[in-house]
């Protein structure tokens, strides 16, 4: 695992960007593996201003997102494909075609696991995965457990990941309790990972997940055990770490 300390968010950012457009560049049909959320809303800033200055072209890029909230469309606001379409992909050239995403709006979320397991397969390891991490150690929504799931999973969210993402909704009782994830063994699958956090408050999991134990009880510390994993994190997220090549 490298470790990447940076001065600010911005920086956070620009490093993250940079990685996603060499890849794009150096394999124009790149399969991209993308997060949602307020961590990696400024790598997407920064890549739709390198498409836009002609440095960098999505149009052979394939992406496919870690998960979505069970029962959302993608219209609502809250959905986080409505987060992509506004942060990135309506903003460059993407294919419509080429962006892979589970459909939860309604109805068996269990099979609509498997049909999304299903596409990945078909798609192939992401060349490059964006993952942050929640204040508990969970990347996607795998959850601390007892095991470290394998495929895309119906996953049940806790109190703690309701509590920190009511701050997008109006209330926490509108917060979905259930989404559809990528699992652990989709996310390790990918050839490269890249690992974003900022800010004091993740602080202490990050520490844990780059120097505890590797458990499912903190699903991201099983990124150590990943051949090209890069973590990059502002001053104050890793405050407790030092930088490793």
């Amino acid at each position: 695992m490298k470790v990447i300390v940076v001065d600010d968010y911005g920086q956070m950012s620009q490093w993250a960007a940079q990685i996603i457009a060499e890849q794009v560049r150096e394999k124009p049909e790149s399969v991209l593996g993308l997060a949602t959320g307020s961590t990696p809303a400024g790598m997407y800033e920064q890549l739709v201003r390198m498409y836009e200055e002609g440095k960098v072209d999505f149009s052979g890029v394939r992406t496919a997102n870690l998960d979505e909230y069970a029962g959302l469309s993608g219209s609502h606001p809250q959905s986080f494909r409505y987060f992509m379409d506004t942060h990135f992909f309506g903003q460059v050239n993407i294919k419509k075609d080429n962006i892979h995403f589970p459909k939860s709006t309604e109805g068996d979320f269990g099979a609509i696991a498997e049909e999304y397991e299903a596409q990945l397969r078909r798609l192939g390891s992401a060349d490059i995965q964006v993952l942050g991490i929640g204040g508990n150690g969970h990347i996607g929504f795998n959850e601390p457990s007892d095991h470290f799931t394998e495929a895309v999973n119906v996953a049940e969210l806790t109190g703690e990941t309701i509590r920190a993402n009511a701050r997008f909704f109006t209330s926490p009782e509108e917060v979905p309790r259930e989404a559809v994830t990528m699992g652990i063994k989709n996310v390790m699958s990918a050839k490269k990972i890249i690992l974003l956090a900022n800010g004091s408050g993740k602080r202490d999991i990050i520490r844990k997940m780059v120097y505890g134990d590797i458990t499912p009880a903190l699903p991201a510390s099983i990124l150590r055990l990943h051949g090209d994993c890069t973590v990059i994190v502002d001053k104050e997220a890793g405050q407790d770490l030092k930088e490793v090549e």
